[in-house]
């Protein structure tokens, strides 16, 4: 970091639905940048699309940041929602004093000025720019307009006027250093005359974002790589108003696995709705982080302290990255695998809850089911099915069973397996397997008519979870009254 200034970074999200996977990532970016710098987080909210923005919205997203860890150390404070900060007020919405000031600024310099054109004059303008081959820029007539000209007009005109921004005359080079794709230059007549204030007088982004990136002493400003289209028209801005410009950096599109633009058509797009389905907020921050970024250790699973320590723009990288769920998927498994029983149990205990399960409340039982069963597991939610068999009261002959209860085998089968277990104390794999040999060898069965039969009595269905590493942890009463049940039904 070649910048002499205390890091201060902002996520700037729009509170029109749950966070994005795109934005949680931009948030992560920050979050690590300025963890590692000491510097400042900063939440700003972007509302000024009223339509559109909820207080609902809002709520959710700041949850999904929380629920990743990601806290910031100014904005909207996660639970009064009030700021907190010596730079508010944080959210755009109630910032229209202070645009509206530096509009009459840049009015009263020249650099900016009402606009009365009409919206079919201006698509007329566009239509004529499109059949001569021209960029479709606006050629405001009134861009040469001395400020009390254009106000004394204001006071009878039938159209309400917008605020452009007058670009130069001259034309010129715009030369941006992006932390992430190196040099890149904008020719200034790229851009022509853009609207600052809308003729409702809400401002439009670029001009409410380059304000508040600047009054907000943010230096380094991490977005996605559709702005990179807009960094033009705030450097004007900036530099109209004699503003430092921050080091932007300009992250890589995060693409599906058919190479398109991530939407929902490839599915979950919404941190919301990874975490509903069971992933880890540490293994969600771990795959994020690279989409777009590599270790330098080149360490793929690491832990929030280990990203912050080995971050770097130096590492950011400018292709696009895929999201690929069967990777993620393998990264929260990993991190899911690694936590302490305890905690781990604690995390399925509302799964548990939300089925009704009644599970062996015994730390002792809970540590051994959790030795064998996490190995299956990538999500949290996997557990459901995984300990369903284990919940009191849920045996049932499922439609699947009917065939196998009409084996000619399966009667032998069951009397000798509830002979075996009568015999038996407490069985461990191992024990299983023995017993399983013995059934196999006396009644003289083997494949589908030994393991179905078997399944059928201890689950209720001929398919599903491994039956060895469910019969040691369930207790003999049960498994007993599951096999009696299972022979009666026989046909």
């Amino acid at each position: 970091m070649s910048n002499d200034k205390p890091v201060r970074v902002r996520f700037a999200p729009s509170p029109t639905g749950y966070l994005h996977v795109g934005g949680a990532r931009t948030a992560l970016y920050d979050f690590l940048y300025a963890k590692k710098y000491n510097g400042t987080f900063v939440l700003r909210i972007e509302d000024t699309d009223v339509e559109r923005s909820t207080e609902e919205a809002l709520k959710m997203q700041i949850q999904d940041l929380s629920w990743l860890g990601l806290k910031w150390d100014e904005g909207v404070d996660p639970v009064t929602l009030e700021d907190m900060g010596p730079y508010g007020p944080y959210r755009q919405s109630q910032r229209k004093s202070i645009y509206d000031k530096y509009a009459q600024q840049l009015l009263e310099k020249g650099n900016a000025y009402y606009c009365f054109l009409s919206d079919e004059e201006i698509d007329a303008q566009r239509e004529q720019a499109k059949k001569e081959g021209r960029p479709p820029q606006v050629n405001s007539p009134y861009k040469d307009w001395d400020l009390e000209k254009a106000l004394e007009h204001k006071k009878t005109s039938e159209v309400k006027p917008v605020i452009r921004f007058k670009t130069p005359d001259v034309k010129k080079d715009y030369l941006l250093n992006d932390l992430v794709r190196g040099e890149v230059r904008f020719p200034s007549d790229m851009v022509g005359d853009f609207v600052m204030i809308r003729s409702n007088g809400m401002p439009v982004y670029n001009f409410c974002c380059a304000i508040d990136d600047a009054l907000m002493k943010l230096t380094h400003v991490f977005r996605a790589e559709e702005h990179l289209s807009n960094t033009l028209r705030q450097m004007m801005i900036y530099e109209a108003l004699g503003f430092d410009l921050p080091q932007f950096g300009h992250l890589s599109i995060i693409l599906g696995e058919d190479r398109q633009k991530l939407s929902k058509r490839h599915g979950a797009t919404s941190v919301n709705e990874y975490k509903e389905r069971g992933f880890l907020p540490d293994a969600m921050n771990n795959f994020l982080a690279l989409l777009g970024w590599s270790s330098p250790e080149a360490q793929e699973i690491m832990s929030m302290d280990e990203m912050s320590q080995q971050f770097s723009t130096e590492r950011l990288n400018s292709a696009s990255a895929v999201f690929d769920e069967t990777k993620l998927k393998w990264v929260n498994a990993t991190h899911l695998r690694a936590l302490p029983h305890n905690e781990l149990w604690q995390l399925l205990q509302p799964y548990f809850d939300k089925e009704g399960f009644d599970l062996p409340q015994d730390s002792d039982w809970q540590d051994k089911a959790l030795s064998l069963m996490k190995t299956s597991m990538e999500t949290l939610k996997d557990g459901v099915e995984l300990f369903r068999p284990l919940s009191k009261g849920s045996f049932s002959l499922s439609e699947k069973a009917s065939d196998v209860l009409s084996w000619e085998p399966t009667k032998r089968v069951f009397e000798k397996w509830i002979s075996l277990l009568n015999e038996s104390d407490n069985i461990d794999e191992q024990g299983f397997m023995n017993m399983q040999n013995t059934i196999k060898k006396e009644c003289e069965v083997k494949g589908k008519n030994l393991f179905m039969p078997i399944r059928v009595a201890v689950i209720g269905q001929p398919h599903g979870a491994e039956v060895k590493l469910l019969v040691p942890l369930m207790e003999k009463s049960e498994l007993l009254e599951r096999a009696q049940t299972a022979l009666n039904s026989c046909t």
